[in-house]
């Protein structure tokens, strides 16, 4: 054994010992090579004009409010879910004639429509009455009597459709754009190409039910960023207890040792940071963490709604037991958008089918009770953000997954699952109020007229934020992907 450093002779070979930091000939060469690779890459890179630089060198902070890609009106998302799929039959899309041919069997029905296929009844009729409400003479289902008047605010697309008659693929097809799991949701999409106005709050927040219902399907990756940085996937706030975990700062510290704290683990991290600059991951890590001490102070007094007039909740209906806990997150979701967050997502109804708006037992029940939870608070939100100039600046999206079926199923007095055809409200932000777009069959079964998929749908709504998605894109995978994929086009009737 040879000491470091000293040179050891045998026969007519010379041999010196390893270098500290190189334990092998083969982990030097390696290392020799992959330098020159790299030095051969970055001149290409820099023909190409594909080397970063200081012109356009990314921003340190991913969440940074960034300039979409022309003007818009809307600066933010209140995205108000529906799970479980709700019937566009007996909420919105008025159809007479389920009343002439109510238990006639719907022939040349294909059973494999729906999720059930050995409970397929006849014609079912809407138990609920329709009115026609506004300037727009939108019908409305008695469901609905408060949102009713703000029909003339609203875009409605009667139009739309998706690809899959099952909970789970459906929420991540119209969540992500997939019916797999891997992929960036919406709000992921939005905030990555437009950051956000506050910097001490999430820019992405999703409010699942309160009831003790649970998640919806398909859970966290509904509001995650699958390829994208996790920065950008959504902020989950609890049904119960602290809507955020470890939100309150330690007692035992105070405020001068948590950030001396905070600092040293940055620079630990970015220190690490050094030899890998493009570990999303990483970075992303570093700015949660700073996220996280910012919202101990801002986020208490963001959600907290006792803040707010008593005449501003009872306009929520937090003064009436049944929708108090949706009229909530209502009031936090403007509460959050007036101070710069991008992004909210809540959801009504969790995972177990008559614990959602997933009614194939009993329509009258199921969609009864959920709208009941519902009506008051949006209509609520509606008028509060119109009253203090925010709708202008705000896109409300209501809807589900898809929609239900005209026919009955077997064995109650419910519908069952509906991809073919489904109803979609927008308002404020951009859209062009009190249109009617698009149109269903003559029973509700199918769209036929201006048909909206998913991706046109998400093309939309960004479209409406001022970002192209055609142009919104990001590469993984040695390819760039978006939010609509290859396909989608913005709906430009119900833009204003």
């Amino acid at each position: 054994m040879c000491q470091p450093g000293v040179v050891v002779m045998h026969e007519d070979h010379f041999f010196a010992p390893p270098h500290p930091i190189y334990p092998s000939r083969r982990e030097f060469l390696r290392r020799a090579g992959n330098g020159f690779g790299l030095i051969a890459l970055a001149g290409l890179l820099q023909e190409e004009g594909l080397l970063g630089g200081p012109a356009n060198a990314k921003s340190p902070d991913p969440l940074a409010a960034k300039a979409g890609h022309f003007p818009a009106k809307a600066k933010s998302v209140i995205w108000l879910f529906m799970n479980g799929g709700p019937s566009h039959v007996d909420t919105w899309d008025y159809k007479p004639e389920l009343n002439k041919r109510d238990g006639q069997e719907l022939k040349g029905f294909d059973k494999n429509t729906g999720f059930f296929t050995d409970q397929v009844g006849p014609i079912m009729k809407s138990p609920f009455k329709f009115k026609r409400h506004g300037q727009s003479g939108a019908w409305v289902s008695e469901l609905f009597p408060n949102i009713a008047r703000h029909v003339d605010k609203m875009a409605f697309i009667y139009s739309c459709w998706t690809d899959s008659n099952n909970h789970s693929p459906a929420l991540l097809k119209i969540n992500t754009g997939m019916t797999r799991m891997g992929f960036p949701c919406v709000g992921a999409w939005v905030t990555y190409g437009l950051g956000s106005e506050s910097r001490n709050l999430p820019a992405f927040v999703t409010m699942y039910d309160t009831l003790g219902r649970g998640l919806p399907k398909g859970y966290a990756q509904n509001w995650g960023a699958g390829f994208l940085p996790s920065i950008y996937q959504g902020t989950a706030l609890k049904a119960q207890g602290d809507p955020i975990e470890n939100l309150s700062p330690s007692p035992e510290m105070s405020r001068k040792q948590q950030r001396a704290q905070l600092d040293l683990l940055a620079r630990f991290n970015r220190r690490h940071l050094k030899p890998s600059p493009e570990e999303t991951e990483l970075s992303a890590r570093i700015e949660t963490f700073e996220l996280a001490y910012r919202m101990q102070l801002a986020a208490p007094e963001a959600l907290d709604v006792n803040r707010e007039t008593e005449a501003v909740q009872k306009l929520y209906g937090l003064d009436n037991p049944k929708c108090r806990h949706f009229g909530k997150q209502c009031l936090m979701a403007r509460r959050l958008v007036e101070r710069g967050v991008r992004f909210v997502q809540i959801y009504s109804g969790g995972e177990e089918n008559e614990k959602s708006w997933d009614g194939h037992r009993d329509i009258v029940k199921n969609h009864g009770g959920f709208a009941a939870e519902t009506d008051i608070p949006i209509a609520g939100l509606l008028t509060d953000l119109e009253s203090r100039g925010l709708l202008e600046s705000t896109l409300v999206i209501w809807g589900g997954e898809f929609g239900r079926l005209p026919i009955v199923q077997k064995g109650g007095t419910g519908r069952d699952h509906n991809p073919h055809a489904f109803t979609v409200w927008l308002a404020g932000g951009g859209v062009k109020a009190g249109t009617l777009f698009g149109q269903t069959d003559e029973i509700g079964h199918k769209a036929i007229v201006d048909r909206v998929s998913i991706h046109d749908l998400h093309a939309t709504i960004l479209h409406l934020l001022g970002l192209d998605h055609k142009r919104l894109t990001y590469r993984f995978n040695g390819r760039d992907f978006r939010l609509t994929d290859v396909y989608g086009n913005p709906v430009m009737g119900i833009i204003a």
